[in-house]
C-alpha cells in the first residue's frame, strides 16, 4: 500500500497550515472568548479557495479531490475547531449537498457566491425532536401551485444566523416515512424564514449554531433539491462525507493538543528539569502521537475510498467514531500535561477541551456511528 501524499496534497497542506497559523491562529482565543463570528476571515478564506474546496472550478471551486480537502480541514482544527467547524459545514454540507445532488440550473446560481466566500451556506435537517432519530422529523411542505410551502423548525444549525442560503429538509409525504422527505434551497430574506436564538455553547464559541423557524415559508418549485421523497437519502449520503470531514477536524484539533504539549513540556521545569523528561509525561505525549496517527490514516482511508467512488460509509463512521474519541482523549490529556495552567484561559488546551466534546456529538453521536458500523458488518 501506498501511504504518500502527492507533491500536490503536500503543496496545499503547507498552504492551508501557513495561511491558519498567520490569518486564525491570531484571532482563534479571541473569537472564543467574545462568542464572535468573523465574516472577514470567511472572505479571506474564499479568496484562498477554501469556501469551496472540492467544487469544480467551473462553478468557482477550487477542484480539490476528497484526501486534499480533508488535509485542509485538520490544518484549519489545529488552530481553532469554530473555524474548522464553520468551514466544514459550509464546504460539506451546505454547498456540498447543492453541488453533488442540485441541477444544474442550482449549481449555477448559487454555488458561485458560495465558493466565492461571498455568501455562507447552512444545512437544516435535525428538530428539536429529530437528532440521531433523523427520519422522524416533523417540518412540512405542502404543494401549492408552483410553490412549496414549508413549516415547521430545526435546531443546533450551524452557521443559521451568518448563512445566506440553507438546505432544509421536509416531509412532502408524511404516509411514506423517510421515503416522503425531500430538500429545498431557501433563500435568507424569504418571510417565512426566522431565525431564532444562537446557541450558549460550552465550546466552539466561534461557531455559529442556531435556532430555524419555518412559517408558510413558500419556496418555488424549482427550488427542491433532487427528486420529491430522495431528501433523506441525499441527507444520508452527505453525512457519509461529513463524517470523514469531522474526523480530519477532530485529528487536526487532537494534533494541535500535541504541539502545544510538546512546546509545554520542553519548557515547564519541575524538581530540577523539564517535565518532558519524566516517563510519566512521555508514555502520554507517546499514546497521543500513536492515537493520533491511526485516527489520521482512519480518515485518509475514508477519503481515498469516496475519490475512488468506492463505498465508504462504514470506514466514514468508523474514522468518525475513533477520532473524535481520541480528540477527547487527547484534549484530556492536554490539560493534565498542563497542570493547572491547563485549567486557565491562558493555555489554549483549555479551549481545546471545550470544544473537542462535540466531535463525538455533530453529524452522528458515537452511538450512531456504532449502530451504522454493526449494521454494515450484518448484525
Amino acid at each position: 500500500m501506498d501511504f504518500a501524499l502527492t507533491e500536490e496534497q503536500r503543496m496545499l497542506r503547507q498552504v492551508v497550515r501557513d495561511f491558519s497559523e498567520r490569518e486564525i491562529r491570531p484571532i482563534a482565543s479571541k473569537i472564543d472568548k467574545e462568542g464572535t463570528f468573523d465574516m472577514e476571515l470567511i472572505r479571506k478564506m474564499g479568496t484562498m479557495g477554501l469556501m469551496g474546496m472540492t467544487v469544480p472550478s467551473e462553478y468557482g471551486g477550487s477542484g480539490l479531490d476528497r484526501i486534499s480537502y480533508n488535509l485542509a480541514l485538520e490544518e484549519i482544527g489545529r488552530v481553532s475547531a469554530s473555524v474548522g467547524l464553520t468551514v466544514e459545514a459550509h464546504n460539506t454540507l451546505g454547498v456540498g449537498h447543492i453541488y453533488e445532488l442540485g441541477n444544474e440550473a442550482q449549481r449555477r446560481k448559487y454555488l458561485p457566491r458560495l465558493t466565492s466566500g461571498e455568501a455562507l451556506a447552512s444545512w437544516a435537517l435535525t428538530e428539536p425532536n429529530a437528532g440521531s432519530d433523523a427520519g422522524s422529523l416533523q417540518t412540512t411542505a405542502v404543494r401549492e401551485g408552483d410553490h412549496w410551502v414549508i413549516n415547521g423548525s430545526k435546531q443546533f444549525i450551524t452557521n443559521g444566523h451568518a448563512a445566506e442560503v440553507f438546505t432544509v429538509m421536509a416531509k412532502t409525504d408524511p404516509t411514506k416515512g423517510v421515503k416522503g422527505i425531500s430538500a429545498f434551497i431557501i433563500e435568507k430574506g424569504n418571510p417565512g424564514l426566522k431565525l431564532g436564538v444562537e446557541e450558549d455553547k460550552l465550546g466552539m464559541r466561534g461557531s455559529i449554531t442556531s435556532e430555524i423557524f419555518l412559517e408558510d415559508c413558500r419556496v418555488p418549485a424549482e427550488n427542491m433539491v433532487g427528486e420529491p421523497g430522495k431528501g433523506f437519502t441525499g441527507a444520508m449520503s452527505i453525512l457519509d462525507r461529513g463524517r470523514t470531514a469531522i474526523g480530519a477536524l477532530s485529528v487536526g484539533l487532537a494534533q494541535g493538543a500535541l504541539d502545544e504539549c510538546l512546546s509545554y513540556s520542553k519548557q515547564r521545569v519541575q524538581f530540577g528539569k523539564p517535565i518532558s523528561s519524566f516517563q510519566a509525561i512521555q508514555w502520554k505525549l507517546a499514546d497521543m502521537a500513536t492515537e493520533i496517527d491511526a485516527a489520521r490514516l482512519l480518515v485518509l482511508r475514508a477519503a481515498w475510498l469516496e475519490e475512488k467512488g468506492e463505498p465508504f460509509s462504514k470506514e466514514a463512521s468508523m474514522a468518525k467514531l475513533f477520532a473524535s474519541e481520541v480528540c477527547v482523549k487527547a484534549a484530556v490529556d492536554a490539560v493534565q500535561i498542563h497542570g493547572g495552567y491547563g485549567y486557565t484561559k491562558e493555555y489554549a488546551v483549555e479551549r481545546f477541551f471545550r470544544d473537542s466534546k462535540l466531535y463525538t456529538i455533530g453529524e452522528g453521536t458515537s452511538e450512531v456511528q456504532r449502530m451504522v458500523i454493526a449494521k454494515k458488518l450484518g448484525l
